[in-house]
């Protein structure tokens, strides 16, 4: 039997009673309890025994804090669906439809198999910049009222990112997967993959190993994590990715996946989309009312275009909040009460980029 000195024996007490009343899969219970004894033989070398507890309290601190078993409730109701969707997003009628196949198809499991743990179906949505790629998979987490993690791709070169290090490191840390599990407190949240297609190519082929790892449902129900070194269940978690272009995303993520693709929009599309979603939503994060600003109808297409053709509407959220800070400054300075942008005034009031 070890002898330990109080403090040591008292602090391995508490790091066990943090996990005393905390649900944890049993399993990891037991590797706990594996963990815990260790502490005790290496409080022999009380030189070493804080930084090795120091190294285990930050692990317990990362394990009781992860929602192993916590879930948000649904909503799956299609009519609330279609009308958020609309609220959010012009046109893209086709892609409504599919989102509201998908939440019927989870409603119909709900009802008629509710002991049974629902699948969602991973989608990757395709298109070019600017087309609402990553706006809309924001608009299915908050129809479903679930939860919502953003891990961008673009640039990523390590799969420990994604995977975490594991803990023998001094620094180490989970992975991104399991830093926004918990942040958002849930393990059903929707997942967004941004722009998959943009990773580096000295890790591509890694990353591409974990996206499959991630996507496929005979896998992600045991998700390891190398700082957690114990699977954690996935399979409840809706996974939505995007991409620009699908020739650097390997053929065993694509197999795994729904492609929808993303339209570019028209001039007309645009005007309807700057004229009816995005200046009211300008205007009033610059903290304008509709009668300070308003933009004449014969100049809406300098707005959308005023270097060419754009596919999606970056450039046109750009130059909307550009217009919108201009007014804000001229009737800040006591320039102006109201302006009405028009052909006498429209290059002098559009942004310079």
């Amino acid at each position: 039997m070890v002898s330990l000195s109080l403090d040591i024996n008292q602090e391995i007490q508490n790091l066990i009673d943090k996990t005393t009343n905390v649900q944890l899969p049993d399993g990891l219970r037991d590797k706990l309890e594996e963990i815990f004894q260790q502490l005790r033989v290496n409080a022999r070398a009380e030189t070493t025994f804080w930084e090795n507890y120091q190294r285990t309290a930050k692990y317990i601190d990362w394990i009781i804090s992860l929602p192993w078993n916590k879930q948000s409730q649904d909503i799956l109701d299609i009519n609330y669906t279609r009308e958020k969707l609309d609220e959010n997003h012009y046109g893209l009628g086709e892609i409504k439809d599919r989102i509201v196949e998908y939440i019927s198809v989870l409603a119909l499991q709900k009802s008629r198999h509710p002991g049974d743990k629902m699948r969602a179906p991973v989608i990757l949505f395709l298109g070019l910049v600017g087309t609402g790629k990553t706006t809309m998979a924001k608009s299915i987490a908050d129809v479903m009222g679930r939860k919502l993690i953003r891990i961008p791709f673009g640039g990523l070169g390590d799969p420990l990112y994604l995977r975490g290090q594991s803990r023998l490191y001094p620094e180490a840390e989970p992975g991104a997967i399991i830093r926004g599990l918990r942040d958002v407190g849930v393990n059903n949240p929707v997942i967004l993959l941004d722009e998959i297609d943009r990773c580096a190519d000295s890790a591509l082929n890694t990353i591409m190993g974990v996206l499959v790892e991630l996507l496929d449902p005979e896998q992600n129900n045991k998700f390891t994590d190398h700082y957690i070194d114990y699977p954690f269940d996935l399979s409840q978690a809706m996974f939505v990715a995007t991409c620009n272009n699908t020739t650097r995303i390997a053929t065993a993520v694509m197999d795994r996946v729904e492609l929808v693709q993303m339209p570019s929009y028209t001039d007309e599309e645009k005007i309807a989309i700057g004229r009816d979603y995005l200046l009211p939503k300008a205007l009033k994060d610059a903290g304008l009312t509709p009668n300070e600003l308003q933009i004449d109808d014969s100049v809406w297409l300098q707005v959308v275009r005023p270097l060419g053709f754009d596919a999606g509407v970056r450039t046109l959220k750009r130059n909307i909040e550009g217009l919108c800070r201009k007014t804000a400054a001229l009737i800040f300075e006591g320039k102006i009460h109201s302006i009405v942008v028009d052909e006498s005034n429209i290059k002098k009031m559009m942004p310079q980029w």
